[in-house]
């Protein structure tokens, strides 16, 4: 399975990363929220490379011009709540794409607060069959809502291609992601940046924190 870290890469992307880390920025919501979405139109335009392209002829005032216009048929998918401006951030750049979203939450499932599980409550989706799926989500820990999140979508036909997204990813769960998915050809995972461990909370270290609770506020 292909995997990008684009924190590897010069790119603006890695200044947009740090203030989403930067504990002074991270208080300003309206910039954490943006800076997410500016991170998921780099993301989607370093993307874009790598998609099928058609040559079109339009009309200009003066004449007409051969132009290359994107061919795949892209669903756009994230998983709710923090991935919604990572999404708005892709969706700036695939404007015609359609789109699929899920709702999945983590839990801990005893009182240490180590053992972690995810929940799947709502998914609606297109037909996904034969069509290129970009699935966004912030946060890789340890790759279960990922994987769930994929597996949920795949009761609604099976993509050409899989293509999975995140801003920081920890390496357990990008070894997760490509132990359970490396075999598909076709499947990518792009990273803005990957983290090296998960502390006994599973969050990612260093990381950023809850990606949903700074774009969004707390929750009970």
């Amino acid at each position: 399975m292909k995997i990008v870290n684009l924190s590897e890469m010069p790119g603006i992307i890695n200044q947009y990363v740090s203030e989403l880390r930067d504990v002074g920025i991270q208080r300003d919501r309206l910039r954490f929220r943006r800076n997410l979405e500016r991170i998921g139109e780099l993301q989607a335009y370093e993307i874009s490379k790598s998609l099928k392209y058609e040559e079109v002829t339009v009309q200009t005032p003066l004449a007409e011009c051969k132009c290359q216009c994107l061919k795949d048929d892209i669903v756009l998918a994230t998983v709710f709540r923090a991935g919604l401006p990572l999404h708005q951030g892709f969706l700036n750049v695939f404007d015609r794409a359609e789109n699929a979203f899920v709702s999945a939450y983590r839990y801990f499932k005893d009182k240490e607060r180590r053992e972690v599980a995810v929940h799947v409550e709502y998914m609606v989706s297109p037909d996904l069959t034969g069509k290129t799926l970009i699935l966004v989500d912030p946060m890789l820990a340890k790759g279960y809502s990922l994987e769930m999140a994929v597996d949920a979508f795949l009761g609604n036909g099976k993509p050409r291609r899989l293509i999975m997204a995140c801003v920081i990813a920890a390496q357990e769960g990008v070894d997760h992601i490509a132990g359970r998915f490396g075999g598909w050809e076709g499947a990518e995972l792009w990273c803005a940046a990957i983290d090296p461990v998960l502390n006994e909370q599973s969050y990612i270290v260093p990381g950023l924190g809850d990606a949903g609770d700074l774009a969004f506020g707390g929750k009970l």
